[in-house]
């Protein structure tokens, strides 16, 4: 696979995880106060240790966390950026492309 076409997959797994509103709270709880577990993001946020559980494995899955062993069995998990960064790169190349033609048309029809 060619290295655009891996960070384009990157970049579709990471809109794809972070469209939805409940993951963006989870990973931004992640962000401001470190890792933690389900349990402790229950106590933070407005959802059940359940549903944040089901979207922590969701967003393993799209490498934006991470889980790390914990004490007792407990599992903690903290925000890997790597995977937005590559991202935001992708929606950088992206405008690039589109500044062009789209100075291009906008002098065009003024």
């Amino acid at each position: 696979m060619a290295d655009s076409d891996k960070s384009e997959a990157v970049a579709q797994e990471v809109f794809a995880a972070l469209a939805d509103p409940t993951r963006r709270q989870i990973v931004a709880a992640l962000a401001a106060g470190g890792p933690a577990t389900a349990t402790d993001l229950a106590a933070r946020l407005p959802i059940s240790r359940q549903a944040i559980a089901k979207h922590l494995n969701l967003l393993a899955e799209a490498e934006l966390v991470i889980a790390e062993p914990g004490e007792r069995r407990r599992v903690r998990y903290r925000v890997y950026s790597a995977p937005m960064k590559v991202a935001q790169q992708f929606l950088a190349a992206l405008a690039r492309d589109w500044d062009g033609p789209l100075a291009a048309l906008k002098e065009t029809l003024e």
